[in-house]
């Protein structure tokens, strides 16, 4: 089985607790307005790699903490994750009570520790809660490995990864396109 990727970060401290293995999922159809990932749009965009790569790979890194998910269906990896011992944390856009409508969505809600769900709102824009960009948007503790306690030891930052090709990648919840501003770079729009 594959599944079609936008982005890997082995090594992210803005993605959730910790240090943590992400991957953005390619392919939305939500388009959220003001929505900071318009690159991962596209259905057509990114790269398909084997599920069990990516495993493999998640269990090659020293020092996670946990994953991160951002999109997709991800129930495999999951519950991989979690039997290695590891946190999962995922982002969607979907509300959980539709999830558990949907029973090809029991493995992953089985096997996630921290969902934030709801769609990014910009008139609700709020950065003051870590990792969600909206006032909308809701953490549901489905174990406990965490609680509300994150609220107090984690804020939200931002990443700036730069590969050896030149290419930018800003990653984490904050106001990107004032970053963007403030070091004299302008957000490329599609």
């Amino acid at each position: 089985m594959k599944l079609r990727v936008f982005n890997i970060l082995k090594k992210t401290k803005v993605e959730g607790p910790g240090t943590r293995y992400c991957i953005w999922v390619q392919g939305c159809s939500r388009h959220c307005k003001g929505c900071q990932a318009v690159h991962t749009w596209p259905h057509s965009g990114g790269k398909l790699i084997e599920v069990k790569e990516i495993i493999a790979d998640i269990a090659a890194q020293k020092d996670i903490e946990g994953v991160t998910f951002l999109g997709g269906e991800l129930g495999i990896i999951a519950e991989n994750v979690r039997k290695a011992g590891l946190s999962v944390l995922c982002f969607t856009g979907a509300l959980i009570e539709d999830l558990r409508l949907n029973p090809i969505n029991r493995k992953l809600l089985d096997n996630i520790d921290l969902l934030i769900d709801g769609e990014f709102v910009i008139d609700k824009v709020d950065y003051s809660r870590p990792w969600c960009g909206s006032s909308n948007q809701r953490y549901h503790f489905l174990t406990s490995r965490y609680n509300d306690e994150i609220f107090a030891k984690y804020k939200n930052k931002v990443e700036v990864n730069i590969s050896k090709s030149g290419v930018i990648f800003m990653n984490g919840m904050g106001n990107f396109d004032e970053i963007l501003q403030k070091i004299d770079l302008v957000k490329l729009k599609k």
